[in-house]
């Protein structure tokens, strides 16, 4: 019989940087490395450098024969391939096979999927999803992603990609905002952080009313800005976010139509708000929601921490690896 090892390597591949960490089956982070993604237009160099970066605290945790697999949370990260696939942010073109060049290189297994359901990995391992075998994460950054679990399997769909929740169309009336999918009225644009901070230049600019909004340049307004005003008790401000959790409760009040799940946990810069999210998010989610389904999902926000989480969803699935 195999012995399971003591370790996981988890990678969080972002556009920017990419975060390696050591992590032990209670979801400590023993150790982490980094190397930035965008310096490497060549995935072979990527791939050569992150084992570079990698070798010292590989050594450090006793050897790669100490560790168990490798979990990787990437864009378009295909589950079922193992590859990256034309993913819009990264530098590498077309089909990207990067779980079996880390793997070859390291001689150890590696999964990879993308981040979001890496969220959601590392929720259902580590964090407050730990147990549960339905729910839904939906992830709020530069966009909406969103990870599925449904009897205590992430959903992948046929070709490896389901559950782009962040894509579902809001506004039909053909007139909604662009997303950067390329279509119009998609959830993503007016739920994320980008679109938070697109509501408050569009309130900003559609009225006159006064808010601590407008001593800022209107064009680089983020969604923090719009925090730190409506914690400030700045009116516009705060419409912004009842705006915003209004059309995630109703989105949330549809997705749990179709899975029922135990909980929706949100994770992600903009649950940084706190209620001033949640709440709208609360009380539009329960006026939406069919009768049949009042009073089963709870609503959360990911109780892990925001630097290692991405890392510790990536590391869940080294521990999955058959």
């Amino acid at each position: 019989m195999d012995t399971v090892k003591p370790y996981v390597i988890g990678l969080d591949l972002g556009g920017t940087n990419s975060v390696f960490g050591i992590v032990d089956a209670r979801g400590n982070i023993l150790s982490t490395t980094a190397i930035k993604t965008q310096a490497y237009p060549d995935v072979n160099d990527y791939v050569t450098a992150g084992c570079e970066a990698l070798d010292p605290i590989i050594y450090a945790a006793g050897g790669i024969e100490k560790i168990q697999g490798m979990g990787i949370g990437a864009p378009n990260a295909n589950y079922y391939t193992g590859n990256i696939e034309n993913a819009a942010n990264l530098a590498w073109d077309g089909i990207v096979p990067l779980a079996k060049m880390f793997s070859e290189k390291l001689g150890i297994p590696v999964a990879m999927t993308n981040d979001a359901n890496a969220a959601a990995m590392g929720e259902m391992t580590y964090g407050v999803a730990k147990g549960m075998k339905n729910f839904i994460m939906i992830t709020l950054g530069t966009g909406v992603g969103s990870g599925i679990v449904i009897n205590g399997q992430v959903v992948y769909g046929c070709d490896g990609f389901a559950g782009e929740l962040g894509h579902v169309t809001m506004d039909r009336s053909g007139n909604g905002r662009l997303c950067g999918c390329g279509r119009k009225g998609c959830l993503e644009a007016y739920c994320s952080a980008t679109g938070v901070a697109r509501t408050a230049r569009e309130m900003l600019s559609t009225s006159s009313r006064p808010s601590l909004l407008r001593e800022l340049n209107r064009e680089e307004i983020t969604s923090l800005d719009v925090a730190i005003a409506a914690e400030k008790g700045d009116d516009l401000s705060q419409e912004v976010f009842e705006f915003t959790g209004k059309m995630l409760g109703e989105a949330c009040a549809d997705f749990t139509a179709f899975s029922s799940p135990e909980a929706i946990v949100f994770f992600g810069g903009l649950t940084k708000a706190g209620d001033l999210l949640m709440k709208p998010i609360e009380k539009s989610y329960n006026e939406h929601v069919m009768p049949i389904f009042k009073g089963h999902a709870k609503l959360l926000v990911s109780t892990l921490d925001g630097a290692g989480a991405a890392v510790l969803g990536a590391s869940a699935l080294g521990w999955e690896i058959k």
